[in-house]
């Protein structure tokens, strides 16, 4: 790995947290691989401590094991795991879609909107990273504007563990393009306040996922 990936401020173990999340999601440390914590405290130019408590974290998020005195490992996800999280998110999402058409104000909206627009933007000049963690961003952010807090945390945990499959699914062309249509239609039924359609779209939109990655995993 390249020594630009080295940690500035070493006193953030978040920082630490969000260069190893990058490293899974690209896949640059692989599902069910060993965590060479030697190595990666070399590179990134850390102590043991926060780079310990970096692994806690994403342990939390469901993409490390921690295995006491064995060390940690990249999670992996089964087909199994992957379709039936993608399914219940698919209605978490739908939900999310109709309440946030009901609830969220109008300067709301228009931020999300406009959140889409810098994600498309990402997309006209291929930035994948960048495009990858916007989405996210959007997807979350439409969650909150459900104004349901436990809608919230059950998005949030599911995403949380999906996220190197979600990065996976836009790698090749024709399926990046096909997400991007679908996050087209969601920002008109967003700004149309029509719950229904958004809903469908979102729904729509996750069981496109489980075809874009079944073949990855």
């Amino acid at each position: 790995m390249a020594s630009s990936i080295a940690i500035t401020n070493r006193s953030l173990h978040d920082q630490v947290a969000s260069r190893v999340r990058d490293l899974i999601i690209e896949g640059i440390l692989e599902p069910g691989s060993r965590i060479d914590e030697g190595h990666l405290i070399e590179e990134l130019g850390v102590s043991r401590t926060p780079f310990r408590e970096a692994l806690r974290t994403l342990a939390a998020e469901g993409l490390v094991i921690v295995r006491p005195s064995k060390g940690s490992i990249v999670r992996q996800l089964t087909p199994d795991d992957v379709f039936s999280m993608l399914e219940v998110l698919a209605h978490l999402e739908r939900l999310a879609g109709e309440l946030a058409c009901e609830r969220a104000s109008d300067e709301e909206i228009d931020e999300l909107v406009r959140l889409h627009e810098r994600m498309m933007e990402c997309y006209r000049t291929r930035d994948r990273m960048p495009y990858y963690k916007l989405n996210q961003e959007f997807h979350s952010r439409l969650a909150e504007l459900s104004k349901n807090g436990t809608l919230q945390e059950m998005q949030a945990n599911i995403q949380a563990r999906l996220k190197r499959i979600r990065y996976i699914g836009n790698q090749k062309p024709d399926s990046w393009a096909g997400a991007v249509a679908d996050h087209e239609q969601m920002v008109r039924a967003l700004k149309d306040r029509d719950g229904q359609q958004l809903g469908e779209a979102m729904a729509s939109h996750l069981k496109k996922t489980w075809e874009r990655v079944k073949d990855s995993i």
